[in-house]
């Protein structure tokens, strides 16, 4: 560009800085509506779609979808404004589309289609009733370490229908709000995360870096900042209840109730000593065991921020709150809850363990842990003692977990962790509605034969690990 053409660039953006209304040729020197992040799908049903974008200005934002790519059969969306009271964002959603369908969808802002996103990008509608489909889903992205996060591209490939981000989508680590949206922003530039969330549904949950700071909980002091911001940047299909504010919602897809709880807004101090300590909430408490006792879908996955078993010795983990999570437990066993297992994050490590309760007259929690998509692994395991560890930590890379849930011969789920290449950390496993009614125990039938000597050799009264290294 020519010095004399950037002077006449410069004067006309000083003009249009000082005058309001501007002709259209000079609107086109100062810009046109575009997107700046996104788009990102969010929670598909079988008749609906809803898709996140952020704006590069207040627009009206209508989602338009149909499926043929010219879009002779388009349909569009009630519009939405994006403006600065919700930092541009807006997540519109098209009503009355097919089940299990596939569509082409685009943006127009104020009535404009995007130029700089001329080919339009296409995601599908969620199945009616139950249907062959797949999960993945992990937690810990940590921009500030790994800018590259080549993991989204592993995800990708494995063909997830869903994405599930399990906390720790940011490190914000900060009390300023402005921190939290500032991350936020940079986190969906990510060039490997954008391809990915634009065609596979996400849903997320929060933990203490996205929350606020790190172990933060119900003291933290901008936690209905950090709320606001988390519904601004998210297109869950709920957030809480109208009088208890927080992110846990119910969500069905394909025959499978997934229930996303919120460890962080209503959750005591880790060191509270109180009867009543809490990790949910009296509320959200009440909420979960009625979803789970109306529930009759064959699995209900419970998915968490931390892990469900002891493991930990401290932390921030249920394993500080055994006492609700026992009480949980107890209430699954004593209402006959078929079907119930966990997923979580949170401790940069694969993980897969297994709390026994046939003992107490229920069935096995199995905890499907993915950690980190984008941090540096943990080598915490060794000073861990979950009650079962049903395979071996994996922590020599980033990873992502994966369920894929069959109907076919019977409803099942084989559950695999990837790893930075996307190949297998460990054997799979698989869960069927048999396996999780009370007085069932599997984990021994299920369990790597070499932690089943490392268990063994603990409650004989030896070291879990074996000094001459046994792996």
């Amino acid at each position: 560009m020519t010095t004399h053409r950037r002077s006449l660039l410069k004067h006309a953006g000083l003009i249009a800085a000082s005058f309001p209304f501007v002709p259209a040729a000079w609107a086109q020197t100062l810009g046109y509506p575009r997107t700046l992040q996104g788009p990102m799908v969010g929670a598909p049903t079988p008749t609906s779609l809803r898709v996140w974008v952020r704006t590069s200005g207040t627009f009206d934002v209508i989602l338009e979808a149909a499926t043929r790519r010219d879009f002779a059969d388009v349909r569009a969306s009630a519009p939405m404004e994006s403006n600065a009271g919700n930092d541009f964002c807006v997540a519109p959603q098209i009503e009355e589309l097919t089940p299990a369908t596939a569509y082409f969808y685009r943006f127009k802002f104020d009535g404009v289609t995007d130029r700089y996103q001329p080919l339009p990008y296409r995601t599908k509608t969620a199945p009616r009733g139950r249907a062959r489909f797949r999960v993945a889903f992990g937690s810990c992205a940590r921009l500030q370490i790994d800018t590259d996060q080549r993991i989204f591209t592993v995800a990708q490939a494995l063909e997830p229908d869903l994405m599930f981000f399990l906390g720790d989508n940011i490190y914000a680590d900060s009390a300023e709000p402005a921190a939290l949206a500032d991350l936020y922003r940079r986190q969906r530039e990510i060039e490997r995360l954008k391809p990915f969330i634009r065609s596979t549904p996400s849903l997320a949950i929060w933990d203490d870096h996205d929350f606020a700071l790190n172990d933060s909980d119900r003291n933290n002091p901008i936690r209905t900042q950090a709320l606001d911001l988390f519904k601004t940047y998210w297109a869950n299909p709920s957030y809480g209840l109208p009088q208890t504010p927080g992110i846990f919602f119910k969500y069905e897809y394909g025959g499978v109730d997934f229930f996303f709880l919120d460890g962080r807004y209503n959750r005591h101090p880790t060191d509270y000593e109180g009867a009543d300590k809490t990790m949910l909430g009296a509320e959200q408490k009440a909420w979960l065991k009625d979803q789970l006792r109306a529930s009759r879908a064959p699995f209900k996955v419970l998915v968490s921020g931390g892990g469900f078993s002891k493991a930990e010795r401290g932390g921030d983990s249920w394993a500080v709150y055994t006492s609700e999570r026992d009480e949980l437990l107890g209430f699954i066993r004593d209402n006959h809850i078929e079907g119930v297992f966990g997923i979580s994050g949170d401790s940069h490590m694969g993980e897969l363990n297994c709390v026994p309760r046939s003992e107490q007259g229920g069935y096995d929690l199995y905890d499907f842990c993915s950690s980190p998509l984008a941090n540096f692994p943990d080598s915490d395991f060794v000073d861990q003692m979950p009650e079962v560890r049903i395979r071996p930590t994996y922590t020599r890379s980033v990873n992502v977990g994966l369920m894929e849930f069959d109907f076919d011969d019977g409803p099942r789920m084989t559950y695999t962790l990837h790893n930075m290449i996307g190949a297998p950390a460990w054997a799979p496993l698989v869960l069927t509605p048999a396996d999780l009614r009370n007085g069932v125990s599997t984990w021994r039938a299920k369990i790597d034969p070499r932690e089943l000597q490392r268990l063994e050799r603990y409650r004989a009264g030896g070291s879990y690990f074996d000094p001459e290294g046994d792996g």
